[in-house]
């Protein structure tokens, strides 16, 4: 296996620039994940280190040797697409076979490398068959097994699970993390969902228009997002976002608008200190809003208004507004309210978030 070292990375489609200078460094045996919104520059990224894009400005390296100019076949990668690509007029053998056949090997290390992939696949009894006879969840092993034949230094992965039902999908998630720790791989993986990055990345690189906002291990990227842009699209549901003033009074720094008035807690207002009198963005995950007791302070509280109640069996999601801004809380399967209630929220202080207005940098 091998390290993946993409250098100041660029695309441009005219006058459209892609990908800017991408910076990313993805370990040996590593299961790197990029995620964004469609158009942000994560699967052209991976075309341009597959080889199949060309590189407008920037180096990309596998182990220690410059590929910018190599074509695909010689760069020691296997690919797995979003379509699985399988050719229909042939079985499944075939089709895992194809590309061993064409590389002139043996026909009894074909015949033995195939058999592996199908073994940790466990599609063994699918071999005979054509493509048209398979479930979307077995073309997609196919398609795995495949790149696994190949045992290339790079795996690269292009949505692979889209096409799958949401049950499905969850589970070819555990399917792959077992096959990546089975087979030690370095992999690069491209998604839409944040989700699935956060399940399967050892590390996760998230993107927006072609640039990289953050890179960092699931809960780093959860806990200590460097943007709102970060906060919002890692999490689910997203986080909650508000304008706030910072206002300080004897001492004391407060967070307010029409709906709220929470005291910033110390550790979080030292940061904050510098942005009194000002209007910044105020952050708090779903997960971190409760219904509040009369045993909770007051200043850590304010007053909503249910408007849907979404009843998940672990938890209920509460849509409310708090003066004209809505917020989602995920709350105990226990708590019973009704549309058009008022009810009193609580917040979790250490895991209060700020933002600047102007930047959205994290504060």
């Amino acid at each position: 296996m091998a390290r993946v070292v993409i250098r100041q990375l660029n695309k441009k489609f005219d006058e459209f620039h892609a990908v800017k200078d991408v910076n990313l460094e993805i370990h040996d045996r590593e299961f790197v994940v990029l995620v964004g919104p469609s158009g942000c520059g994560k699967t052209t990224t991976l075309r341009m280190v597959a080889g199949l894009e060309s590189i407008t400005s920037g180096d990309v390296l596998i182990g220690d040797t410059r590929v910018n100019e190599l074509p695909p076949m010689d760069r020691d990668i296997a690919m797995v697409f979003q379509n699985y690509a399988l050719y229909p007029h042939m079985s499944v053998y075939d089709n895992m076979a194809f590309g061993l056949k064409m590389r002139r090997f043996g026909r009894a290390e074909i015949a033995e490398r195939v058999q592996e992939a199908a073994e940790i696949l466990g599609i063994e009894n699918l071999l005979k068959r054509k493509p048209r006879q398979l479930s979307g969840g077995q073309r997609q092993r196919v398609a795995l097994g495949r790149a696994i034949v190949r045992h290339p230094q790079v795996f690269l992965f292009d949505e692979p699970l889209s096409n799958l039902d949401a049950k499905l999908r969850v589970q070819m998630r555990v399917e792959l993390k077992k096959i990546h720790d089975r087979l030690g791989t370095t992999a690069i993986y491209v998604t839409h969902d944040q989700v699935e990055a956060m399940t399967l990345g050892d590390r996760v690189v998230v993107m927006k228009d072609g640039l990289v906002q953050q890179v960092g291990e699931p809960l780093e990227l959860y806990n200590a997002p460097a943007n709102r842009f970060v906060a919002g699209f890692i999490g689910s549901p997203g986080m909650n976002f508000a304008a706030v003033d910072v206002a300080e009074e004897n001492g004391a720094l407060w967070a307010v608008n029409e709906g709220v008035r929470i005291k910033v807690p110390g550790a979080v207002g030292a940061r904050l200190r510098q942005h009194a009198g000002n209007q910044v963005t105020f952050g708090i995950r779903p997960e971190d809003l409760r219904v509040a007791t009369t045993a909770d302070p007051a200043e850590l509280g304010f007053d909503a208004v249910v408007e849907v109640i979404e009843k998940l069996g672990s938890q209920i999601l509460l849509d409310v507004k708090v003066g004209s801004a809505m917020m989602v809380a995920a709350v105990e399967p226990t708590v019973r309210a009704q549309v058009r209630d008022r009810v009193r929220l609580t917040l979790n202080p250490d895991r209060l978030h700020f933002f600047d207005a102007r930047s959205e940098a994290a504060i």
